[in-house]
């Protein structure tokens, strides 16, 4: 029975792959049908991940399973493709399935009315096969197909509302930034095959002990680079915000379970790669981007306004918080943040949703009041925030307990960022909740109303997750996440009862200081409008904060401008040389054409015409020889004799 539902894995992707094929051609005119067979597949995806999981319990150990299957001649070798399942497979299955899952459902009711609706559910169900293909791959070349699906659909998504204007451009920003990293992420991939002659990650992993350690601590940070773009690391980490354009689910779908988690996942696939350079910087490279990304994320949350885009920067700081957990603690302390900000922020963000379905606005200075209106949103809102903020015994708590304690024990440095991040995100998370949700109405144009069933019933669902899916890690007990997925041998060591204890205290009474600091700031003082703020006292910083860094404005003067400008010249050179070459080549052919059509219509046709102009009167003249009269011709005959006659006395005695 293990056997059979591990068999039947490869067909976790391909529903979702058959709904999108499905609604593209056959029902796209029947919205609810369109919107039924998504969820439905995604559910049917859902089940077998859930067996899946049960049969890798079951089984026990690391020992991966795998099928591979032919797929193309390359050379003398056969290229196949198939597919790998291990724990790591396992979390991110259950995780992209089933967040996917009820963000599909949730979408039912947040773009009912769409004229879309169909090609919505289409590309949603794409986006769902892509992300599970990546997670299910177990080779290079696969990964890398599923990577560059995954950013296509983002592109289709975030500019779903192309009408937009500034829909149209964040997806050309998303698509075109993370392909930046994803060219690092193709010259990694191209220079591991070179050296391996293998793309199935058994074969790669197999072959890494005879590699040169500097080589593979360039590949490591080759493929981080991938990593860097899809996750929304700095410094490419601007994307993010602005894919915010795109429809509430999208959000939630790029944010919690797919896009944003493939960066994260490929670093934890890669891991034996970075794992095998100890002492080069790769791993290092990871923890300090992430930890620079964590806090400058978080510090410009603080001044948003959004609530869609608060929590954009919430989730890149997060991201930040997972690279340091794989920089310094391995694999189960990224991966089991990872899981856990699934839960939390998949439901931050669909309650954001449900907030600007019900009010009609994504400024939170626009709204307030909300939790007498929209209980339920403001319930489970509330949940994700606590878990966000790191607040016992949310889920949030356990997993950013993991990294702290692991940057703790490697770097003191990134721990001390990472903890000054936590004051951070709860200071800015419940600044959002204060203005929003309490308080009274800022708007008298705004009349909240709660959301409909299909959309709080997947709220209430994850704010269940958000509070108990952390247990699975706590230490107390073991850390059953980290022993599931790394195995007993790979489980970094324990730290001491008291360490753990203090360590846990220390980031709960940061969170709570937080927390605290938005109270007295945001509830107790009630700023009607953004221009009241209070942290418009910080003065120049604030405005740092409000521009982003002027990070946009710093690639637009110089990236942006130099490819303008470089484009601007190769425009140039291609009007001035290129075209002024072919233009000059162009004029010279049609002059030696000219020049050969006059020596034709001059010489050659005239020394043509004169042999027929001389034949022609020679003719003329001859013809008066021939009169038919004998008298004549015997005249003719007589004088030529005579002529000849002449001729020959002439040369004879001459």
């Amino acid at each position: 029975m293990l056997e059979l539902v591990l068999d039947i894995a490869w067909l976790i992707p391909v529903f979702p792959l058959l709904a999108f094929a499905a609604i593209v051609f056959f029902t796209n005119r029947w919205k609810e049908l369109s919107a039924r067979l998504a969820i439905g597949a995604m559910g049917v995806s859902f089940l077998i991940s859930l067996g899946v999981l049960g049969a890798v319990i079951q089984r026990g150990g690391q020992e991966a399973f795998e099928r591979d299957y032919a797929w193309a001649l390359v050379g003398q070798s056969t290229l196949s493709m198939g597919y790998r399942i291990d724990p790591l497979t396992t979390v991110m299955l259950m995780v992209v399935s089933f967040v996917g899952l009820l963000i599909f459902i949730y979408s039912q009711g947040y773009m009912h009315g769409d004229k879309r609706y169909s090609r919505f559910f289409a590309y949603m169900a794409l986006f769902g096969a892509s992300m599970l293909t990546l997670v299910l791959a177990n080779n290079l070349v696969l990964l890398y197909i599923s990577w560059e699906l995954v950013g296509l659909c983002s592109y289709l998504l975030i500019g779903f509302w192309f009408e937009k204007t500034s829909a149209a451009n964040a997806a050309k920003k998303a698509f075109i930034t993370t392909r930046l990293g994803d060219v690092g992420l193709f010259i990694g991939l191209l220079l591991l095959y070179s050296l391996t002659g293998r793309v199935d990650f058994s074969g790669v992993f197999q072959a890494i002990p005879g590699l040169d350690p500097s080589t593979l601590a360039l590949i490591g940070i080759l493929i981080f680079a991938g990593a860097v773009g899809k996750s929304a690391q700095f410094p490419l980490h601007v994307w993010l915000p602005d894919a915010m354009e795109g429809p509430t689910p999208v959000s939630a779908l790029i944010h919690a379970a797919t896009m944003v988690a493939a960066g994260v996942y490929l670093v934890g696939r890669s891991y034996p790669i970075f794992a095998a350079v100890q002492g080069l910087p790769s791993l290092q490279v990871v923890a300090w981007i992430g930890a620079i990304t964590a806090v400058l994320a978080a510090s410009i949350g603080l001044a948003i306004t959004d609530i869609k885009r608060v929590l954009a920067y919430s989730t890149i700081s997060q991201l930040g918080y997972m690279m340091i957990g794989l920089g310094l603690g391995g694999v189960a302390a990224g991966i089991f943040h990872l899981m856990t900000h699934a839960f939390f922020k998949a439901l931050l963000f669909l309650g954001s949703g449900s907030v600007i379905h019900g009010t009609g606005t994504q400024d939170i200075y626009q709204m307030g009041g909300l939790r007498k209106h929209m209980p339920t949103t403001f319930w489970t809102f509330l949940f994700g925030t606590l878990a966000l903020a790191g607040i016992f015994p949310f889920a949030g708590f356990w997993s950013k307990d993991e990294i702290l304690l692991s940057a703790f024990e490697h770097n003191l440095p990134i721990f001390l960022v990472a903890l000054f991040t936590a004051f951070l995100t709860a200071f800015y998370m419940f600044r959002a909740v204060f203005v929003a949700f309490y308080g009274q109405p800022r708007d008298r144009h705004v009349h909240a109303h709660e959301s409909p069933p299909v959309m709080t019933v997947p709220l209430i669902i994850l704010a269940v997750f958000a509070l108990i899916a952390g247990w699975v890690g706590i230490p107390f007990i073991g850390n059953p996440f980290a022993h599931y997925l790394e195995g007993a041998e790979a489980v970094v060591e324990n730290a001491s009862l008291g360490l753990e204890i203090g360590l846990m205290a220390l980031s709960t009474v940061v969170a709570l200081i937080g927390i605290g600091a938005a109270y007295w700031l945001y509830y107790r003082q009630q700023p009607k409008t953004v221009e009241e703020d209070p942290l418009r006292g910080l003065g120049p910083l604030w405005t740092l904060l409000k521009n982003k860094w002027y990070f946009d404005e710093i690639y637009g003067a110089t990236v942006v401008r130099g490819t303008l400008v470089l484009a601007d010249a190769f425009k140039a050179f291609d009007l001035g040389i290129v075209d002024g070459l072919v233009n000059l080549a162009g004029y010279a052919t049609v002059a030696f054409s000219r020049l050969q059509r006059w020596i034709d219509t001059h010489i050659v046709d005239g020394a043509v015409n004169a042999v027929g102009w001389v034949t022609t009167k020679g003719g003329n003249a001859l013809k008066y020889v021939q009169t038919g009269q004998v008298q004549n011709y015997g005249l003719v005959i007589f004088v030529g004799i005579i002529l000849l006659m002449a001729l020959y006395w002439r040369f004879l005695y001459w």
